[in-house]
């Protein structure tokens, strides 16, 4: 199995983070800990890349969950973006797409970002 990574990007107080590999109930926990430093320095806008990912279970499908509710309460936001057809068919799956919004290029996600900033 391929190691799980995150690279980590802020853009205009976006975070961006990308992550490759495989995302599952060993390598989740890393995961969890970026989001729990994101949520503790108060960086609510989040972008998600999923290029390099090659597979996600459900348990790393939970850390999304843990942390969206905390994260919109304070007036951000997690888009997901770049999914290959294996990753958008496993959100799909579990409906993920009526929860989280998902865009075929980063810059589409970040562009989200500014447009509501502006309202």
């Amino acid at each position: 199995m391929t190691d799980f990574k995150i690279d980590k990007v802020t853009n205009n107080g976006i975070e961006l983070l990308l992550l490759s590999g495989f995302l599952d109930a060993h390598t989740s926990p890393d995961l969890e800990e970026v989001f729990k430093n994101l949520v503790k320095e108060q960086k609510y806008k989040i972008v998600v890349n999923f290029k390099d990912l090659q597979y996600i279970s459900s348990a790393g499908l939970g850390v999304f969950m843990a942390f969206i509710e905390d994260i919109r309460n304070n007036a951000g936001d997690i888009k997901f973006c770049c999914m290959s057809p294996k990753i958008f068919n496993v959100f799909d799956l579990l409906g993920f797409p009526l929860l989280y919004q998902i865009y075929e290029t980063e810059a589409e996600a970040i562009e989200k970002f500014n447009v509501n900033q502006n309202n």
